[in-house]
């Protein structure tokens, strides 16, 4: 996993902690939708990475 995936899971992480904490329902949905913005841009970033490696491993062999 990359540096920058492991950044945006802990981004994740934070915006889920901060939506757990939130007392105002607005601030609460902001927090998810910020979560899921993350974990989508980790679950890309991991894609690319794969996609990354494949690429390399087929040109070596």
């Amino acid at each position: 996993m990359s540096t920058e995936s492991e950044l945006c899971r802990a981004r994740a992480a934070q915006a889920r902690a901060e939506a757990d904490a939130a007392t105002l329902e607005n601030v609460r949905e902001r927090c998810l939708r910020a979560e899921a913005a993350w974990i989508a841009m980790a679950e890309r970033g991991e894609h690319a990475d794969t996609m990354r490696a494949n690429l390399a491993a087929a040109k070596q062999g």
